[in-house]
């Protein structure tokens, strides 16, 4: 009987349960899915777990300012893709350390990865955003399948497609290439717990070989013409 109850208790723990919890607490999807399931879904008793674990703390750490830090780089494919990305703290002691250290290099590692566009939501433009949800709405419009669905089910297709541009576009929601269990963001608000500062990222650069450039294109019929002639 009890197996059965458990069970009962796991299905109860939905996806807006946990985004719920893990905006309250700051803490990472996976801490925050544990502590609700431990819990049996109830959202105060989670947040105590997650408070004696010590990570529902980067939500009170996210006012403090950072103004310490360190720029890392990360070289890939033999010189073709470079990257330098700026990370901040609080105290310069950390910034130095191996735990900080480490986080920077591993970011920059990833931008080389996976070219995102911004750092955070914030940097996306109206316009741009206006423009993807133009886009969709059009697509699922000339598509049959969608013809009788309600507006309310048409807009939550409309914002699930954004979601999936954020992840594809803005550093913090894309999956961590060494972890894709976590996102970016994740990854810092688990570190903001285990370094016990307040941490940001606050802009990279990736540059890649010859991106830019407009190559020459030689025209191989006349070339094949001067050989023959």
């Amino acid at each position: 009987m009890s197996a059965i109850h458990w069970s009962n208790k796991m299905a109860e723990i939905t996806a807006s349960a946990v985004k719920a919890l893990r905006e309250k607490s700051g803490a990472g999807m996976i801490d925050v899915k544990n502590a609700l399931v431990e819990a049996n879904g109830d959202e105060a008793a989670a947040m105590e777990i997650l408070r004696k674990k010590g990570v529902a703390t980067a939500g009170k750490k996210a006012g403090r300012v950072t103004a310490e830090g360190a720029v890392g780089s990360y070289i890939h494919m033999g010189g073709k893709v470079g990257v330098l990305v700026e990370i901040n703290c609080e105290s310069d002691f950390v910034a130095r350390g191996e735990e900080f250290q480490q986080l920077v290099k591993d970011v920059a590692m990833h931008v080389a990865a996976s070219d995102p566009r911004y750092t955070n939501r914030d940097e996306v433009a109206a316009d741009i955003l206006a423009k993807e949800r133009e886009i969709t709405r059009e697509q699922l419009k000339n598509d049959p399948k969608n013809a009788n669905k309600p507006d309310d089910v048409l807009a939550k297709i409309v914002d699930g497609r954004l979601n999936k541009f954020y992840e594809e576009n803005v550093l913090v929601d894309q999956p961590f290439v060494k972890d894709p269990s976590k996102t970016i963001g994740e990854l810092i608000t688990e570190k903001i717990a285990s370094i016990k500062e307040n941490i940001t990222i606050r802009r990279f650069t990736r540059y890649k070989m010859g991106e830019g450039i407009e190559k020459k294109q030689d025209d191989f019929a006349a070339e094949v013409a001067s050989m023959v002639g």
